[in-house]
């Protein structure tokens, strides 16, 4: 599986040194996370109902090249691992600049976390 859409980089991404800041290269690749879920038709509200999120457990953020105010850009998702129940999974965003240059790559482990149980869980059909 994979997803891709593109973003501008905003006042608000940049660090002291005018460059993407870490949080921001975390906060694209949440937002790029949740955008796939809605195009394929799972809504915020979805999550309320079935009382399940995401619980991010481990995430390693790798930078290759500098971001810089209003650059345009890609960023991209994709599976890299998955619990044979989707309980789990193992989720990589690469950010890459206009000339398609990688400039990050965030690594994500986590699971499905049942809010009433606080345990992770298999997923309901849409999700897994």
């Amino acid at each position: 599986m994979a997803f891709e859409e593109s973003f501008a980089v905003a006042w608000s991404h940049l660090d002291g040194n005018g460059h993407m800041a870490n949080t921001a290269y975390m906060l694209i690749a949440i937002d790029c996370r949740f955008h796939y879920f809605a195009s394929r038709g799972v809504a915020p509200a979805d999550f309320a109902r079935w009382r399940i999120g995401p619980a991010v457990r481990h995430d390693e953020l790798d930078y290759y090249r500098e971001m810089h105010f209003m650059q345009q850009a890609r960023v991209n998702l994709a599976i890299s691992g998955l619990a044979p129940d989707a309980s789990r999974f193992r989720l990589v965003n690469e950010i890459r600049r206009p000339d398609g240059e990688l400039a990050a790559r965030v690594t994500s482990l986590g699971g499905w976390l049942d809010l009433e149980a606080r345990k992770l869980v298999a997923p309901p059909a849409p999700l897994a």
